[in-house]
């Protein structure tokens, strides 16, 4: 049980005693707050909330409260104004947090709430035939990452690739290859190739409508199963594959499933049939929709007057087979913010239609991948390619690691480590709704608040255990003058937070307050290290020391992993 759940079972015994059973242990531990100040006591614990039930002013409550409170682990109470703040037996917190993370391990801040069940999250879901840009990284990181924190509470993440291979954009590639089309140039470059085609087929279509036109024939042909629309359309869409692959096995990221848009092709006729039983289907103007008046919304569009099904009618047949296939305790769209107003009809669509496990799927939102402060265009070939980017990010990292640490061991494997995780945690480390502005130079600074500095820390916490010869033990003593810094207990207090932090990027399926977190384990653990001899004292204030370091470890490694970085034991 960790040392904020003892306080608060201790505050909420005391205060039955003063006859207020109206707060549990868990509603006094939501409760408490650290003072802004150490002196002012390491955790306090505000009684305004108690005036009503007592009739009393809250510092004389905090007086009377005060009184109540004593034992392990508090060490001093006092009544501040309307808080009681509470002194704790640093010594003994410090053996209790560092004792629980040598003894779990990589499994610290783990829980069990998902039970093994299912979660599948749409992520990454880039077109085929488009290159992956950094438009895309951001589905990607923060997707991974969230699979990643839904298994650390015991959800079983189902990593869905939704790839674009579906629509009118297919069309219009097919008349561009057909008219301008090189076989062997597609072959030598396919993405390139065919970005080229599919710019230029918007370029030409300025001044030429009837491409338009043509673009809609083929894609006609297409859904037709046309045997020329079918063999291009398969062709772009393996050679996709093969460039997608190389960057995802670049970033460490897999897929469950890569079932994209035509996969569901044979699985509308459901939907609609299942909206005409329920009489959920309103004409419009030829075209079949759903409507959605009662939550202030437009209406959801199913049908086109000309029979085609569309985006929406999609969406709901792959919610269908996904509950199906994997009946599932949540279900996750980590799209774009533009998107919103179409994952709110999704889902309203689907409580109409009676399934009330429609209330566990929600969209995750993120904020736009911004250039020079605009949004980026494949249509306008205004995109930085993200393959360019984790390249030349590998590349400066293998620089710095010439110049300083030339002799390094697998220099190789650590600048690809330390190169793509840059650009991972550069996204990661800000709020997903936020966007970002793409800079080379604030991406690849090894610097402040960044991926490399986090994992050079735990390089650094590494080799401090190598050389003071550390060995793995669990039963952790402290003796009196081992952690009895305010830059110790600093790195104690942020150590015991891990799972709080955890629980809170669950809960808001939020990545960046792990890498917030992790920037501030890094800083204050750099200050730990400035600060404090830990190597040059007697054996056991040595031994006491490096097992702070080994919990430090355990924590900064666990917190890269989950947001899909590697931790480096050299740099």
């Amino acid at each position: 049980m960790s040392y904020k759940h003892q306080v608060a079972e201790m505050i909420s015994k005391a205060l039955s005693q003063m006859g207020v059973d109206t707060l549990n242990a868990e509603q006094v531990r939501a409760m408490l707050e650290t003072p802004p100040n150490p002196a002012m006591g390491d955790v306090a614990f505000p009684c305004f909330q108690l005036a009503k039930a007592l009739r009393k002013a809250p510092p004389m409550i905090a007086a009377e409260l005060a009184g109540q409170i004593a034992g392990a682990p508090v060490r001093e109470v006092q009544a501040a104004g309307p808080y009681v703040n509470l002194f704790l037996d640093q010594q003994e917190v410090a053996a209790q947090v560092i004792s629980t993370i040598l003894s779990e391990g990589s499994s610290y801040g783990s829980r069990d709430i998902g039970q093994g069940r299912n979660v599948p999250i749409d992520l990454s879901s880039p077109n085929i035939a488009k290159p992956f840009s950094m438009g895309h990284l951001r589905s990607t990181v923060i997707g991974n990452a969230i699979a990643n924190i839904m298994e650390k509470h015991g959800y079983r993440p189902v990593r869905i690739n939704h790839l674009g291979d579906w629509g009118t954009q297919f069309g219009k590639l097919i008349v561009a290859y057909r008219l301008w089309g090189d076989e062997e140039k597609v072959k030598a470059e396919p993405i390139k190739e065919l970005l080229s085609l599919y710019v230029r087929f918007h370029e030409e279509a300025e001044n030429d409508p009837s491409l338009e036109d043509q673009g809609r024939e083929w894609f006609k042909r297409l859904e037709d199963g046309d045997a020329e629309a079918l063999h291009l359309w398969q062709w772009f869409r393996d050679e996709s594959m093969k460039e997608f692959m190389k960057i995802y096995e670049l970033m460490n990221v897999s897929f469950d499933s890569t079932h994209g848009e035509a996969f569901y092709n044979d699985k509308m006729d459901r939907v609609v049939t299942l909206l005409e039983e329920k009489g959920l289907l309103t004409e419009s103007d030829g075209a079949l929709v759903v409507t959605l008046d009662e939550y202030d919304m437009p209406p959801c569009l199913i049908k086109k007057s000309d029979g085609a099904t569309l985006y929406a009618t999609r969406d709901l047949a792959a919610a269908l087979y996904r509950h199906d296939t994997y009946d599932f305790a949540k279900a996750l769209y980590v799209v774009g913010n533009e998107q919103r107003l179409h994952f709110q009809q999704l889902y309203k669509v689907l409580e109409k239609m009676g399934f009330e496990w429609a209330k566990e799927m929600y969209h995750v939102p993120f904020g736009m991948m911004l250039k020079d402060g605009k949004k980026m265009s494949t249509r306008k070939g205004k995109v930085v390619l993200l393959e360019e980017v984790l390249t030349q990010a590998i590349e400066d990292v293998k620089k710095v690691i010439e110049e300083k640490n030339p002799s390094l061991e697998n220099k190789e494997a650590v600048a690809r480590q330390v190169g793509v995780g840059a650009v991972i945690f550069h996204d990661l480390k800000n709020y997903r709704l936020n966007d970002i502005n793409f800079s080379w130079e604030e991406m690849l600074t090894f610097e402040g608040e960044t991926g490399p500095y986090v994992q050079y820390t735990h390089a650094r916490a590494c080799s401090l255990l190598r050389k003071g010869g550390y060995t793995p033990n669990t039963s952790v003593s402290l003796t009196a003058e081992a952690l009895d810094s305010k830059e110790a207990w600093a790195v104690v207090t942020l150590l015991h937070a891990f799972p709080e932090v955890i629980d809170r990027a669950a809960s808001q399926f939020d990545p960046s307050q792990i890498g917030k977190y992790v920037i501030d384990v890094a800083q204050a653990f750099n200050k730990f290290y400035a600060n404090v001899r830990i190597l040059a004292e007697e054996e056991a204030v040595k031994a006491a020391r490096l097992q702070l370091v080994a919990a430090v470890v355990v924590v900064l490694k666990e917190g890269l992993r989950i947001l899909g970085l590697s931790a480096p034991e050299e740099m």
